[in-house]
């Protein structure tokens, strides 16, 4: 059965100058501030689009993942998965890093980094961003 997210932003002003919220409305876990310079320079407390790709990319490479190895029957123990989203004004996403570490007895470095590479390439997430150019960064622990 098919599923649908929503997030919901109410933008004030113009680009530069302004401002405005994002809110995950199906979740209902919080509401944050976007801002251009938020995007394009520090955060300052505020969020990006890029920062909600990179959470919405690290989760959903670690459900890939977990469900890979799970389903070669050796599931991991734990992982830990980070993604940055590089932006860059002007030209948009350059790249995204996906980098994981992974406990997974029963399995050499050369099966997790398998494994790793599978995930990227069926990840929802990452199938929907072909368009950026995806490194991968596999270690096991």
């Amino acid at each position: 059965m098919a599923t649908t997210r929503t997030a919901t932003t109410q933008w004030k002003g113009a680009l530069l100058d302004g401002s405005g919220t994002v809110s995950l409305d199906t979740s209902g876990v919080g509401t944050f501030e976007v801002s251009w310079p938020s995007r394009a320079e520090s955060a300052n407390g505020k969020t990006s689009p890029e920062e909600l790709i990179a959470a919405a990319h690290s989760s959903c490479f670690s459900m890939a993942l977990s469900h890979g190895l799970a389903g070669a029957g050796t599931p991991p123990e734990a992982l830990r998965t980070s993604a940055d989203v590089t932006f860059q004004p002007g030209e948009g996403i350059t790249g995204i890093v996906i980098t994981v570490e992974g406990h997974v007895p029963g399995i050499t470095a050369e099966q997790f980094q398998e494994a790793a590479e599978a995930a990227k390439a069926d990840c929802p997430v990452s199938k929907a961003l072909t368009g950026t150019t995806i490194t991968l960064n596999a270690r096991l622990v």
